[in-house]
Formats: C-alpha cells, sequence, structure tokens
C-alpha cells in the first residue's frame, strides 16, 4: 500500500513527529498505525518479524511497512545509522521479505518464462538480480534468484510485492504443469526463516569469528549454507541493499535473535563495529548506490529498459527472449524503437532536496491527520479523511533549461556521503545523459541540477 509502502515515507513521517511534544507524539504515532492498517494492510494487526520485541529491547522506533511492523532507526538515529554502515558494519532485520524455494527438475525451465535473467547460465551457489516482468513488459518486481547445490532455486523478493508474487508464481506454475503433463515443478515458502543483513566494510571481519571456512571464496552473489555462531543450516548469501560488501543469511527463525546477539556483539581490535540500523538507512543507503525501491522507481508500468535496468537481461535471452513481455522489451532495445523515458541519477549541489511521490503524499496525510487530531474527530472520520489516496500528486518537476517539464523525480534525499542532494527522475529520453543540466521544481523555487552516472557512492561488492 502506497502508506505502507516506502522508507522514505516513514523517514518524512519520523522527522515530523520527533518536532512534537510527547503526548500528541505518541498519539499521531498511534494514528498512523491506525490509518497504515486501514489503506496499507489487509489484516487489523501488523505482521511481526522474528526479532520484533528485541527491536523494541534496543529502543528502535517502530512503524508500519508493507503491513509488517519494522524498526525505521534506533536511539542513535538514522544519520548515525547510515554513516556507521559505511564506515563498519550495520545489522539490519530483512526478515519481512519473501524467501521462496521452486524446487524441480523443470524449475529453471519454468522461472525463465517469467524472469527476463538467464538463470539457466548461472553457475552452482550462484545468484543474480532479476526482474520478473508481465504481459505487456511491466516490472511485477524485482528478485535475486540463487542456483543452489540442493537441487533448488533461492528466491528473494520485496515484501510489498509478497502476496501478488506468490499468486503470480501460482497461476503460472498450473499453466506450465497444463501445458507440460508430467512435468516436475513445485514452490515452498519459507515461513519458518528470518533474514538478517549485515552490511558495511567491516563485515567479514565481524562474521569470520562466527564461521568456518574462508569468507574470502564468498564472492559477490555467491551462496552457501554454513554453520553461524554454531547455528546450523543458515543460507548465507553475500550480496544486500547499501552498495557495501555485505551478507544476507537466512536464518530459522527461532534462533534469530541468538544470531542477531552475537552479531551485534563480534569483537574486534576495533570496539563498536556492528551496530543495529532501520529501514530509513536503508532507504538512503540504497538511493546512493543507485538501488531501485519497487513502488517509487520501478513498478508495473516501468519496462527494464525505461528503468535502464537492461542489464538484467541476460546475454542468451537478448536471442531467446521467450520470457513474459519479452515482445515489448526487446523490441525498445533496437534503433528506432527506444523508449521515450529514462530512469537517470541527478544531483544538486544547493537547494532543499527533491522529492519522490510518496514523500509527498506523506506530506499531505500528516497534514490531515495533524488537523483532524485539533479537531478530536480523527478516529471517527479518518475513512474520509483520506479520500483523496487515489489522487495523489507525482514527484518533484523536473524541467529543462528554458523550464519545460522533462520528467519527475521518483526518490530523493540528502546523501550524507556526498554533502549534496541526489534524486532518481525517469526523464525524456534525449535529456538522459550524463552532464546534461537541468532544473528541479522544488517548493516553488527552480534548482539547477544536474543528469549524473549511478551508483552516486560507488559500490564496493566483494567481487
Amino acid at each position: 500500500g502506497i502508506l505502507a509502502g516506502g522508507s522514505s515515507t516513514i523517514m518524512a513521517f519520523t522527522r515530523l513527529t520527533n518536532r512534537l511534544p510527547a503526548r500528541q507524539r505518541i498519539r499521531l504515532q498511534q494514528l498512523y498505525c491506525l490509518s497504515a492498517r486501514n489503506f496499507g494492510s489487509t489484516s487489523t494487526e501488523f505482521k511481526k518479524t522474528p526479532l520484533h520485541d528485541f527491536h523494541c529491547e534496543l529502543g528502535a522506533t517502530m512503524v508500519p511497512f508493507a503491513g509488517w511492523s519494522m524498526p525505521v532507526k534506533y536511539t542513535r538515529g538514522i544519520n548515525n545509522e547510515h554513516l556507521h554502515t559505511r564506515s563498519k558494519a550495520s545489522l539490519f532485520d530483512v526478515s519481512h521479505m519473501l524467501q521462496l524455494k521452486i524446487h524441480g527438475k523443470d524449475r529453471i525451465r519454468f522461472i525463465e518464462q517469467l524472469v527476463v535473467g538467464d538463470i539457466a547460465a548461472l553457475e552452482v551457489n550462484r545468484g543474480t538480480l532479476t526482474l520478473i516482468t508481465n504481459e505487456k513488459g511491466g516490472i511485477i518486481d524485482d528478485a535475486i534468484v540463487t542456483n543452489t547445490s540442493d537441487g533448488y532455486l533461492y528466491v528473494v523478493c520485496n515484501a510489498g510485492c509478497a502476496d501478488k508474487d506468490v499468486a503470480h508464481l501460482k497461476k503460472h506454475m498450473q499453466i506450465f504443469q497444463d501445458e507440460h503433463p508430467g512435468s516436475d515443478i513445485s514452490m515452498e515458502e519459507l515461513h519458518e526463516s528470518a533474514l538478517i543483513a549485515l552490511q558495511g566494510p567491516m563485515m567479514a571481519e565481524a562474521l569470520t569469528e562466527g564461521v568456518r571456512g574462508d569468507l574470502s571464496k564468498l564472492k559477490f552473489m555467491s551462496s552457501n549454507i554454513m554453520t553461524v555462531h554454531g547455528i546450523p543450516e543458515c543460507r548465507v548469501t553475500r550480496c544486500g541493499y547499501t552498495g557495501e560488501d555485505g551478507v544476507e543469511i537466512s536464518v530459522p527463525s527461532d534462533r534469530a535473535v541468538e544470531l542477531s546477539k552475537k552479531l551485534l556483539a563480534s569483537t574486534s581490535p576495533n570496539q563498536d563495529v556492528v551496530q543495529p540500523a532501520g529501514l530509513g538507512a536503508r532507504d538512503s543507503l540504497r538511493l546512493e548506490a543507485g538501488l531501485c525501491l519497487y513502488g517509487n522507481d520501478i513498478d508495473e508500468t516501468t519496462t527494464p529498459i525505461e528503468a535502464s535496468l537492461s542489464w538484467c537481461i541476460g546475454k542468451q535471452r537478448h536471442d531467446t527472449g521467450r520470457f513474459l513481455g519479452s515482445d515489448h522489451i526487446l523490441k525498445q532495445l533496437t534503433e528506432g524503437n527506444k523508449p521515450s523515458k529514462r530512469r537517470v541519477g541527478i544531483v544538486a549541489t544547493s537547494g532543499a532536496p527533491a522529492r519522490g511521490q510518496i514523500q509527498l503524499f506523506q506530506v499531505m496525510m500528516l497534514e490531515v491527520l495533524l488537523c483532524a487530531m485539533l479537531c478530536l474527530a480523527v478516529c471517527c472520520s479518518s475513512s474520509r479523511s483520506f479520500s483523496f489516496v487515489s489522487h495523489v500528486a507525482g514527484g518533484t518537476t523536473v524541467l529543462d533549461k528554458t523550464g519545460e517539464q522533462i520528467g519527475t523525480v521518483t526518490s530523493g534525499c540528502p546523501s550524507l556521503t556526498l554533502k549534496r542532494n541526489i534524486a532518481m527522475a525517469y526523464v525524456t529520453t534525449a535529456f538522459g545523459k550524463a552532464n546534461t543540466e537541468v532544473q528541479l521544481q522544488v517548493r516553488n523555487k527552480t534548482i539547477p541540477a544536474t543528469v549524473t552516472k549511478m551508483p552516486f557512492v560507488p559500490t564496493k561488492y566483494f567481487t
């Protein structure tokens, strides 16, 4: 849901509510949870990860996110968490993500009908970022698919897309089985597994003491089953969402807190190596790394080519196609059929930061909540208060040098690493080249900016 769908939204909410007196802040947070339940979740209660109570013990600010109660920040604050991840290592709870196993001898043939990646070419225990597409070439979700040595594909998808992803896979699995009688394919959702991300340049130093074997042999996008701090059957994948070296550890749910405590207590000549971090820092880190947030920067109306994600399409798939929407997508790679818009990076050295549509929606939502609270009538009128949800305005407008609109920002924030404002935007293709001068319309002011290549901050993946 748009209300509980982005950590950038949560950051805006947290910044505003932190300025209020304690009594009003608590009440507004309660109302936020109420409204998010009504519009962002199909249940009356938010789901909790196995680490939920542990987050609370650590002083986390818990907020609704894609139907889950998740930590947006801890006591040190988003900025400190961001900078700590860039300099040392941070522990993120990403257990809300959808984890799947796809079994059977036809698993690769099946999945390649639904994603753009060359899964058949993956070496054993290697994974790839790929895109699940629809018949029109739009992006249903982005996912990591790993070809394991244990006879199944390990798939991780976004939490906000979990229900539709599972429905999509089940639908097309049935179609596949109908078209191929006797085929061998099945899907298993990993409800009893938590997922923990350890990210930062000191990740290996912090993790080494808890694993057997040489982590230097585990390269970027490689995955293995390991015993971690005495906990067997953990799947450790060298990947992440921050641009730093890192791992994601799939661990049995009943031992997730145990593992987290041991990682946070990692000994090192450098004290204070691992600290917890929340969704707020995760969002600003991924933006610096040029990584998309589903629902902001990509969705079912954008194709991989428009999103500047053509590198996700496997070389073999360029020739063979045969995945949903391949006719539309591959056509956009040919001369004369280039898309009208492209996702680009934008940097501004002055002025207020550009924002995507979720942040603008958040401002509108908070204004309504504040007014309603002052009127002491929120609880009885909350449904009417949100009647404008389907009429959300877009993000910051991008202009050319003459003042003509050429695009819209989808994500934006101040970069703590670069000390300047950064953003992602979709612009008319003619303006998509690096170093093109543009303008941003922020708070009725035009701010000079420049189109730039991404990532904004160089990635440090362990290759």
